[in-house]
């Protein structure tokens, strides 16, 4: 493998792979020539190696994060098969928006299955591994919803509220073995998640009467936007960062 721009080529886990934000982190890590298991639910169960145009070793591995018994085998497999992960980024993720008078208990199950409990799982599966092996790294992508209130999405907000804060509490518990953990909050990116919550120009604008401001940059974020700052943290260059919430939303929550 060849080096990147943050140090020495790594071996990365990715979930939510098949995703926007996820598959965009996964090309990057690949275009600078590090080893990506990237794991999805949408993906077959068995590991298998996929070939690629980029520089990088890609595998391919199904998981439903949301499944305590899946994550413990599968993680166990990938370490055993691909080889120690050095790195975990937390980027499985579902939404299921309306008011929160009118949401269901399924509704919210859903959501903290794969939002918190298994952003809580992959860190209990993978961190004390890195740890054991010399370091890490484990970046959760959050949403900034979780750190400002949102009409609709009170079970989503919650849920990405509880991912951070189980993230950056391994955080503290494995630092002093050299596993750094940290959040990025996107904010609105243009993945399949927007769908249906209106146009370009209304998302940009906000919605005053939502107690929703508008996003300053004017623009609606590319998940490579997102991507680049997972990254970093990622790698080396971010070496002294950890137990942080980064905001990546064109400033629309003012933070």
């Amino acid at each position: 493998m060849v080096a990147d721009s943050y140090g020495p080529a790594r071996h990365h886990v990715v979930t939510g792979a098949a995703g926007g934000i996820g598959n965009a982190v996964v090309t990057q890590l690949l275009s600078e020539g590090n080893t990506v298991t990237a794991a999805d639910i949408t993906y077959p169960r068995e590991i298998v190696r996929v070939e690629s145009s980029l520089p990088g070793a890609l595998y391919r591995v199904g998981l439903d994060v949301g499944d305590s018994d899946q994550v413990d085998s599968v993680t166990r497999q990938i370490w055993e098969t691909v080889g120690a992960v050095d790195s975990l980024v937390n980027g499985a993720g579902v939404i299921a928006t309306g008011p929160g008078k009118d949401a269901t208990d399924d509704d919210w199950d859903r959501q903290f299955s794969v939002n918190a409990f298994g952003v809580f799982a992959m860190c209990r599966a993978l961190g004390p591994r890195m740890a054991a092996n010399g370091g890490g790294s484990i970046v959760t992508v959050g949403s900034n919803a979780g750190t400002v209130p949102r009409s609709s999405m009170a079970a989503y907000a919650a849920s990405k509220a509880a991912a951070s804060s189980v993230t950056r509490s391994f955080g503290l518990e494995l630092g002093r073995e050299n596993v750094r953990c940290n959040v990025v909050c996107p904010g609105t990116t243009r993945t399949s998640m927007i769908e249906g919550l209106g146009s370009d120009e209304a998302l940009v604008a906000g919605q005053p009467d939502l107690y929703k401001s508008g996003i300053p940059l004017g623009r609606i974020a590319s998940p490579e936007d997102i991507a680049s700052v997972v990254v970093f943290l990622s790698g080396d260059g971010a070496r002294h960062m950890t137990l942080q919430e980064v905001v990546v939303d064109g400033g629309a929550s003012q933070r």
